[in-house]
């Protein structure tokens, strides 16, 4: 039931430190320097806390590169740093992002809450709830955002993430199948 108080949130300096530490970051690997060594410190505990994250990058509105860590088994901050970098240069879907695209690029950063076994899956909620699906050897992860951009009801959310698993629309109703869900903070 804790995914239902999930209320992260941060303040407009964490959001800022956050969004331009992706820049910074991306732009280090721009000029092939992908170390961690000297990540900005951060400038609230806040972000120290070990919370999973997404990246997501897009230009014009056309996503260019998605990468996220859905446990959090380091600080937030670092977790951003090593995500923003895999989103602009090792997105299999996706080359990797030149400087001339750099210039236009628009960040998206989704902090997750910790991920719980779904009780009943009447219970998700578009727009809230990210899912996980796992069935055998097979999981699928969606964003709560996705659902609400593609204007999809619950059951097309459910259908959507077992696609994104390699499953049948149908696996989440599977008696071996494990739904997660989690919430986000998305700016």
């Amino acid at each position: 039931m804790a995914a239902e108080v999930f209320r992260f949130q941060l303040e407009d300096v964490e959001k800022d430190y956050l969004k331009e530490l992706v820049r910074t970051s991306i732009r280090r690997g721009l000029d092939n320097d992908f170390g961690q060594n000297s990540v900005p410190e951060p400038p609230t505990d806040t972000l120290r806390e070990e919370l999973g994250v997404f990246v997501t990058l897009k230009i014009r509105g056309q996503l260019r590169g998605c990468i996220g860590h859905i446990v959090g088994d380091k600080p937030l901050y670092q977790n951003v740093y090593a995500m923003a970098q895999a989103a602009a240069f090792q997105d299999p879907r996706f080359r990797p992002l030149s400087p001339a695209e750099f210039e236009t690029l628009e960040i998206e950063i989704s902090v997750l809450s910790p991920l719980e076994l779904c009780p009943d899956p009447e219970r998700i909620e578009v727009g809230r709830h990210g899912l996980l699906i796992q069935q055998g050897g097979h999981s699928g992860l969606l964003l709560p955002q996705v659902a609400t951009e593609w204007k999809w009801d619950r059951l097309t959310f459910l259908r959507q993430t077992c696609h994104k698993a390699g499953l049948p629309p149908d696996a989440h109703t599977a008696p071996d199948a494990r739904i997660f869900w989690f919430e986000a903070e998305v700016f």
